[in-house]
């Protein structure tokens, strides 16, 4: 049978990280938390708990949870983000996977809750992630924020595990508001950073097309309100990644 390490990041997560932590309790055989030095009462609730609690200074989304895996004492992990739970039908999956390991990663179905409303369309769901692997296969990869894991081989096999993990995000608009400029920024700088370039046609064009795949295509609508909400901030969030970019090249050419 093989051993299982939960691994988390965290920063001022005391709203959610009770719940993510019993969600792991009985099913990994150790839980390491990498905490961003939290204001807030993280680390005493992680202290209540049977966890490996490091602190260290945050290096970026995908640079601080490729830390986090190589932190945990056994290769197969199961990655979380502070705000994030098992359900209880994907912590039977994962059990019965200690003793039954087939593939080099599985995926789970993400579950968002918003605003107190569990959104069942759009982008958000089932919005599959990658959060079962082994680590020696696997890595987490993409462009800040938006990070994923990747499996290392192009031939590796990948499984699908019932259940789901429940993410509880932004519980006001305005918390939806503040975090849409912050990630807008991040991202924009780094596009920049890999020579991605913005123009009309994407300021324009990419947000509305984001806007119409989410609400209409994967049928945002159905989700009433907060439906809408989410898909005009899809929409925004890449209208701000772009003009962001853009006033990042104007910043940055030469001066005549």
């Amino acid at each position: 049978m093989i051993k299982l390490s939960g691994v988390i990041i965290t920063f001022n997560e005391e709203r959610n990280i009770e719940a993510c932590l019993k969600s792991l309790v009985n099913v990994v055989d150790e839980i390491v938390v990498v905490d961003s030095f939290s204001t807030d009462q993280t680390k005493a609730i992680c202290s209540k708990y049977k966890v490996t609690f490091i602190e260290q200074s945050f290096l970026g989304y995908i640079e601080q949870k490729n830390f986090a895996l190589k932190q945990a004492k056994h290769n197969y992990i199961v990655s979380l983000d502070g705000d994030e739970a098992l359900s209880e039908t994907l912590q039977k999956s994962i059990i019965t996977l200690k003793s039954n390991w087939e593939f080099d990663g599985y995926f789970c179905n993400r579950f968002n809750n918003f605003c107190g409303q569990w959104i069942k369309h759009s982008d958000w769901y089932p919005n599959k992630k990658l959060r079962v692997f082994d680590r020696r296969k696997a890595e987490w990869k993409g462009i800040n924020p938006h990070d994923n894991v990747l499996l290392k081989d192009s031939k590796s096999k990948t499984g699908h595990l019932q259940g789901d993990i429940l993410h509880w995000t932004y519980q006001t608009y305005s918390e939806f508001n503040n975090k849409t400029e912050y990630f807008s920024t991040i991202a924009a700088k780094a596009y920049f950073d890999k020579g991605k370039t913005a123009s009309f046609i994407k300021i324009v064009g990419n947000p509305t097309w984001a806007f119409f795949k989410a609400y209409v295509l994967r049928l945002g609508f159905l989700d009433g309100i907060n439906g809408f909400v989410i898909c005009a901030q899809t929409a925004n969030i890449t209208f701000l990644k772009y003009t962001k970019l853009l006033e990042l090249q104007r910043q940055h050419q030469p001066k005549k």
